[in-house]
C-alpha cells in the first residue's frame, strides 16, 4: 500500500510517499481502506518535532479518517467486511490502509459521505468539547472565535449559533470573511497581528465577550484576556503555536477562568466516542451543521496540503484522498 512517511523533523520537505506492506488487524482491531485522511495541525506538530518523539521514523502521519472495513481481528463482533467507519485518533492515517482498534471506531450513517465523515471527526469532537463541555455556551452569550474561517473555527461558530450564542469571528485577511460568515458569524473582525481587543470591546458595549476559543498562538494571548467580561472563559488550544509563556495566576484580570482544553477529555470512552460524534452526524444530516472542504489531494501531494495549512491561506477542512 501506498503511505506518506517522514524520515526526519523539519519542514514538508521531508514527508515522502512510500510502498508499506499492508497492516495486519491485531486481535480487536480492524483493517479499513481508508477513503479521505484529515489533515490536521497536530500533523504538522508531528512532522516539526513536538509530538510523537518516542515513536521512530521513518514513520507515517496521520490520526483522523473513514473507510471501509476489509477485515476484522479476533475478537471483533460490532463491525463487520464492508461496514463505514470513521475515526478520530489513529496514528498512521496518511494511508491506503490502516488498522485501528476498534473501539477507536464509529459507523458512518447512510446520509454521511466519507468525505464529510472524516472531516467531521477531530475538529468537530473538538469544537463540541470546547463548546459544550469545557465552556457549555449559553443562549444569548457572545463568543470570540479565532481563525473563524478554519475548519475548527467554523465547527465553533455554528456550534455556538445552534446553542443560541452570538460569535465575533476574527480572520487574517479580507478573503476569509465570506467563509466565517457563512458559518453564521455575526461579526468579523480583520486583523493578524493581534490587535484586535479594541473592535471586540467596541462590538459588546465595552463588556467583552462571554467565552474566547483562541488556538492562536501567543501573539494573541494578551488580546484575547483583554476582549473577556468579567468571569469570562478563555479556551486556549493548539500547541503547535506554542504556549503563552509563565502566568502569574494573581495577575489574571476580572476573574475570568482560563484552562487549556483537550478534546480527548470529551470522548474518554468508546460510548461517549460513539455518542458524541452521533450528535455530529445528526446535525449534519439535518441541516444544521455545514461542513467545508477546503481542499483536497491526493497521498503524493500531502506535503503541498502541509505548506498550504501553515500558510494560513485555506479555509475549511483538508483532506488527502488515498
Amino acid at each position: 500500500m501506498l503511505a506518506v512517511t517522514m524520515r526526519e523533523t523539519g519542514d514538508a520537505g521531508v514527508l515522502a510517499v512510500v510502498e508499506r506492506p499492508d497492516p495486519v488487524p491485531a486481535p480487536d482491531a480492524v483493517l479499513i481502506e481508508v477513503a479521505a485522511a484529515g489533515v490536521n495541525f497536530m500533523d504538522i506538530g508531528v512532522r516539526q518535532g513536538t509530538a510523537w518523539g518516542d515513536m521512530p521514523n521513518p514513520k507515517i502521519l496521520g490520526v483522523e479518517g473513514a473507510g471501509r472495513v476489509l477485515a476484522t481481528g479476533a475478537g471483533v463482533s460490532e463491525f463487520a467486511v464492508g461496514d463505514r467507519v470513521a475515526w478520530v485518533y489513529a496514528p498512521g492515517s496518511y494511508a491506503a490502509r490502516i488498522a485501528v482498534p476498534a473501539d477507536a471506531l464509529v459507523r458512518i450513517p447512510e446520509a454521511i459521505d466519507d468525505r464529510t465523515a472524516a472531516a467531521t471527526m477531530m475538529q468537530g469532537l473538538t469544537a463540541s468539547h470546547f463548546a459544550t463541555d469545557f465552556h457549555p455556551t449559553q443562549a444569548g452569550e457572545v463568543a470570540l472565535v479565532h481563525a473563524a474561517a478554519g475548519g475548527l473555527g467554523q465547527w465553533l461558530t455554528q456550534i455556538v449559533k445552534l446553542r443560541g450564542g452570538r460569535v465575533i469571528g476574527r480572520v487574517s485577511t479580507n478573503a476569509k470573511v465570506e467563509a466565517a460568515r457563512c458559518a453564521g458569524a455575526d461579526h468579523v473582525i480583520v486583523e493578524s497581528e493581534g490587535n484586535f481587543a479594541d473592535a471586540v470591546l467596541a462590538l459588546t458595549d465595552g463588556e467583552g465577550v462571554h467565552v474566547v476559543f483562541d488556538g492562536s498562538g501567543p501573539a494573541t494571548f494578551a488580546g484575547s484576556l483583554a476582549s473577556l467580561r468579567r468571569s469570562g472563559t478563555f479556551c486556549w488550544y493548539g500547541p503547535v503555536l506554542g504556549g503563552p509563556g509563565p502566568i502569574d495566576i494573581m495577575r489574571l484580570p476580572k476573574s475570568i477562568k482560563l484552562g487549556y482544553a483537550v478534546f480527548f477529555d470529551h470522548i474518554p470512552t468508546p460510548a461517549l466516542l460513539r455518542e458524541r460524534a452521533g450528535q455530529l452526524f445528526d446535525w449534519i444530516a439535518a441541516g444544521r451543521i455545514a461542513v467545508e472542504i477546503g481542499g483536497t489531494y491526493p497521498l503524493a501531494e500531502a506535503a503541498q496540503a502541509h505548506r498550504d495549512m501553515e500558510s494560513r491561506r485555506t479555509t475549511g477542512k483538508l483532506l488527502l484522498i488515498p
